[in-house]
This record gives structure tokens, C-alpha cells and sequence, in this order.
């Protein structure tokens, strides 16, 4: 949410008015001001962003070239490290404006794919650090959850660089121009979820703690939570 509405903002508004301003009708009421256009991102609702982010692709059907989707990886990456630095200032303003005592960041996934001197380490001095490892169940439905309705998300570009001429080559696909977008997500969001597990362990193992994320479901309350917390830190 952060993301998007503080340090993607503006990139996500200028993606919809040129897509606007394809339009005569529309065209020419933003060239007036007659019109404005905004988005609508709420922490429930993040499709403005995976929207701007897209996908690789056939340009006809909503595909981005290499190129431009890597463009906007490096914009999400750039806000995604901001906005984990904000954390310190939010869990002021927490404190000292509503008068909370604690503070939950719920990271995305990937956080582990920023690779930015500080973040971590910044996160691991002014919050504990907590793991939710999956059982194989769990990361399975996780897994169908996210190709049912993709979230934003980061990740490196040598990661796409490694997967992207394997799945040309398995499709017996020349360019990138000749790949479905949802195909390709639904091939690549797998072995992205595998690439990165190891990531979060080792994270995990440095700055914070490992929680089974199935012992989540058993939680009815802060005492509970707390005390699940307790047992991990032994």
C-alpha cells in the first residue's frame, strides 16, 4: 500500500493517461482539465500497481518488452526500499501519535530480493524479524491463490534473465514479443517462489526468528500470538 500510494503514485497515473489519452474522447477532456483520473489503491486493493508493473509479453495482448517491464521492476524496487525505511517513521508516529505500542510490518515477499545495504539491517534493529515458513500444502495454495489474482511483486533482474530464454526455448518461442503474459506467469511465479525460500531462511537465520505458519491458524488472540513468539525465541 505504501508502495503504490507514496512512491508509485505518479508512475501508475501517467501508465493510465497514456492509455487515456489513446482514446479521442477521453483525450481530449484531460487536454481541457475537464476530467481527472486517479487510482484506487487500498490495502485490500493493490491491482493498480500489478496493473503498472504488467507482465512480459505480446504487446496485443497487454504484454510489456523486456525492456519497459524491467524499467518498472526498477521503480518498484526503488519504492519497496523507501517504504521498508519509512518503518522506523511509522513506528514513531505509531506510538507518539495514536498512542499504539506495537507495530506490525507486513513485508512483501519480496523483500528478499532487494539486496539494499541497510534495509534489513535497519528492519532487524526496530522490529523482530518473523519467518511464516509454509508447509509444502500451504505453499502449494499460496502458489494457486497467486496465479488466480497476481500481487505486485519484485524481483531481480537476474532472475529473469535466467528464466526467460529457458521458457522461450521450452516453448519453441523466438522472441519475447511471442509470449502470453498470463502463460508466462503461471510458468515463472512457481520457480520464483522456489528461488526465494532460501532467501528467507537465510534471513531468518541472521536477523530474525522461523515460525510454522500453520500454527498461525491456532491463534485467537495477542496473548497467543505472543506466546508463539516466545516459543520460537526459545
Amino acid at each position: 500500500y505504501r508502495i503504490g500510494t507514496r512512491y508509485l503514485d505518479e508512475p501508475i497515473l501517467d501508465n493510465v493517461k497514456r492509455e487515456a489519452m489513446q482514446m479521442p474522447f477521453l483525450a481530449e477532456l484531460l487536454r481541457s482539465d475537464s476530467i481527472y483520473l486517479c487510482h484506487n489503491i487500498t490495502i485490500h486493493n493493490l491491482k493498480p500497481i500489478a496493473s503498472f508493473l504488467g507482465m512480459i509479453g505480446n504487446p496485443e495482448l497487454g504484454g510489456l518488452s523486456v525492456e519497459e517491464f524491467k524499467r518498472r521492476q526498477g521503480l518498484h524496487r526503488e519504492a519497496e526500499v523507501k517504504a521498508m525505511l519509512d518503518v522506523r517513521d511509522f513506528i514513531a508516529k505509531a506510538h507518539d501519535t495514536y498512542g499504539y505500542p506495537h507495530f506490525i510490518n507486513d513485508a512483501g515477499g519480496s523483500l528478499c530480493e532487494l539486496d539494499e545495504p541497510g534495509v534489513i539491517e535497519q528492519l532487524a534493529e526496530d522490529t523482530l524479524i518473523l519467518y511464516l515458513k509454509p508447509s509444502d500444502a500451504m505453499l502449494n495454495q499460496t502458489i494457486e491463490r497467486s496465479l488466480l489474482e497476481p500481487k505486485p511483486m519484485y524481483y531481480q533482474n537476474q532472475f529473469l534473465d535466467q528464466v526467460l530464454p529457458q521458457y522461450l526455448a521450452e516453448q519453441g518461442l523466438s522472441t519475447p514479443e511471442e509470449i502470453v503474459p498470463d502463460d508466462y506467469f503461471r510458468w515463472m511465479f512457481p520457480r520464483l517462489v522456489e528461488h526465494r525460500l532460501p532467501r528467507y531462511q537465510e534471513i531468518a537465520d541472521r536477523y530474525g526468528v522461523v515460525l510454522d505458519a500453520e500454527r498461525i491458524d491456532d491463534i485467537h488472540g495477542e496473548t497467543e500470538f505472543l506466546e508463539l513468539i516466545c516459543d520460537a525465541l526459545g
